[in-house]
């Protein structure tokens, strides 16, 4: 999918890496630069800082309504036209407590806007996709998505939903002969303060740059699935190889993989 001339629209795109992919999708040549987010502030800002880049429209949007999300994507086809390309980062992570200890609204509003609203969200504009036969759509999913977490379970539920989703999509666009994409993307922890205090015991915290890059590149060359980073399907393998007890030994107390949220504190504000 060419960014060039597209109207690009981004969940959660006024903070971490969906701000970094709305510059980058500006500098690429698209039409537009549309924003989806709950924060208004950071709208303005991020409108501000990308204005002299190219048209850049926002919208105070809380993903986990579907109401509004409705009514937000008139708004949006009203003012700004047809959407082209949707990257779907909105995203939380509530803390770090083991499952028995989260409160139903920690579940609840982990997997509304992690896993509902991704759904919801391409449940409202895939349907003038499909009548236009254009338009992509990539949901940025988790590592925690392929591999069991302890101290972020609803977290990595969300995630493995998405996975699910997303790449099920995909098939039935395929089956109906339908030039319109998804992607699914599965990065590895981002350094962009989401969890911060986080240990990364084998890979490094992913720099949100790069990936970033990773992620619009995988648009444009219409990939199915990206894992980032690459090595971590390694882990996979070896958790489809191995007896679990084993898996669990190697990785999650020599390796040290399921004490990564021992320490984590996410964003302060």
């Amino acid at each position: 999918m060419n960014f060039k001339d597209a109207n690009v629209l981004i969940t959660g795109g006024a903070s971490g890496i969906g701000r970094i992919m709305g510059r980058m999708a500006l500098e690429k040549g698209a039409a537009r630069l549309i924003i989806w987010d709950i924060n208004e502030s950071n709208i303005e800002i991020v409108k501000s800082e990308l204005s002299s880049k190219g048209q850049v429209s926002g919208y105070r949007v809380d993903v986990s309504d579907k109401k509004v999300i409705e009514d937000a994507y008139a708004a949006t086809v009203k003012e700004c036209g047809p959407v082209d390309i949707v990257i779907q980062c909105a995203g939380i992570v509530t803390s770090n407590a083991t499952f028995d200890k989260l409160t139903t609204p920690d579940i609840e509003r982990t997997m509304a806007i992690n896993a509902v609203a991704p759904m919801n969200v391409a449940h409202v504009m895939l349907p003038d996709m499909i009548k236009r036969d254009k338009g992509h759509i990539c949901n940025i999913a988790s590592a925690a998505g392929m591999l069991s977490m302890p101290k972020m379970s609803v977290y990595a539920a969300s995630k493995w939903s998405v996975i699910g989703w997303s790449d099920s999509v995909r098939i039935e666009l395929h089956d109906m002969k339908s030039k319109v994409r998804f992607t699914t993307v599965a990065p590895y922890f981002i350094n962009t303060g989401m969890f911060d205090g986080v240990a990364s015991p084998i890979f490094p915290i992913l720099d949100p740059e790069h990936t970033a890059r990773k992620i619009i590149r995988s648009i444009e060359k219409n990939r199915n699935f990206r894992g980032i980073p690459f090595g971590f399907h390694f882990i996979r393998l070896m958790e489809a190889i191995l007896p679990s007890w084993l898996f669990d030994f190697v990785f999650g107390t020599i390796f040290g993989i399921y004490h990564t949220m021992d320490h984590f504190t996410g964003r302060k504000k």
